[in-house]
């Protein structure tokens, strides 16, 4: 497991994919029981049939050996790597009723990554000429947030928290439940120091007085939370590198570039992960 964000482990892989069989499968391939002998061998190829990133290639490879350890993977293309209609990304052999048990778990996969890698890549080119780090965040599809992350990761963007246990984001609610921003920073530096926690903190603003008050307090990272452009850029010039900055709150490709050109350290957009269209991919069985 070399060179995946820190969240991809195989002990979280294993679990996923476990419980993704056990919805798909259930009792039993019946389809294929029925009408694939046992000890037929045979081999199937990955057709790409879009233009994007392909994504997910490792993770099928992870899914066909958790599966049956005696399938064979041949690699032709690797993830990150840009594709066209016709493409063969690889091709598997072994066992006929392995092959057809595991291929719809593989194609939604990397039919999802691939349209989520697509994406990121597509805006992660868009501020590539600033200092402006694309973000992924928390809106993602309920167990497969392991998934989706990794694929803005092969997609060239960087991964925000992955929940809420790795990194302190005290939102609006927080805010106004609390009592305001500095109530709630103080609050939540005293239960990191009580309960021995190393956890960065983030304040969401959401206008320049919120930042005023955030920047008396000085979290690690302050978050311009639907700000114009032009506030956005008082902002950045206000923080003045005392803090990291991060805007977020409806990101759109059309506007993803000029918020960039703000000077912001971040810019995170929920569309990587719940706007993406998937990849149209296939698996089909070699004649």
């Amino acid at each position: 497991m070399q060179n995946k964000p820190w969240f991809v482990t195989e002990e979280k892989l294993k679990f996923a994919i476990q419980q993704a069989f056990i919805e798909d499968i259930g009792s039993g391939d019946h389809s294929t029981l029925a009408i694939i002998p046992l000890d037929t061998q045979d081999s199937a190829q990955l057709l790409v049939k879009d233009t994007g990133i392909l994504a997910g290639v490792e993770l099928a490879q992870f899914i066909f050996h958790q599966y049956d350890p005696e399938l064979r993977i041949e690699h032709l293309i690797a993830d990150g790597t840009a594709v066209q209609p016709g493409d063969i990304a690889f091709r598997v052999h072994g066992s006929a009723r392995s092959i057809l048990s595991t291929e719809r778990l593989v194609l939604n996969c990397m039919q999802r990554m691939g349209g989520i890698a697509s994406l990121t890549h597509t805006m992660a080119a868009q501020i590539a000429h600033t200092q402006a780090k694309l973000l992924d965040t928390r809106k993602t599809t309920p167990n497969f947030r392991l998934f989706e992350k990794w694929a803005v990761s092969i997609g060239g963007g960087h991964n925000h928290r992955f929940g809420l246990y790795d990194m302190i984001m005290l939102k609006d609610n927080h805010i106004d439940f609390a009592g305001g921003i500095t109530r709630a920073v103080q609050q939540t530096r005293d239960y990191l120091e009580k309960h021995n926690l190393q956890l960065a903190i983030e304040v969401e603003t959401r206008n320049m007085a919120e930042v005023e008050e955030a920047l008396r307090v000085q979290p690690d990272r302050i978050m311009l939370d639907n700000f114009s452009i032009e506030d956005t850029a008082k902002a950045v010039i206000l923080i003045d590198q005392a803090c990291e900055t991060e805007a977020s709150g409806g990101i759109t490709l059309q506007t993803l570039k000029e918020v960039a050109e703000t000077g912001v350290d971040y810019i995170s957009s929920g569309a990587l992960t719940h706007s993406a269209h998937n990849m149209d991919l296939s698996l089909k069985a070699i004649s």
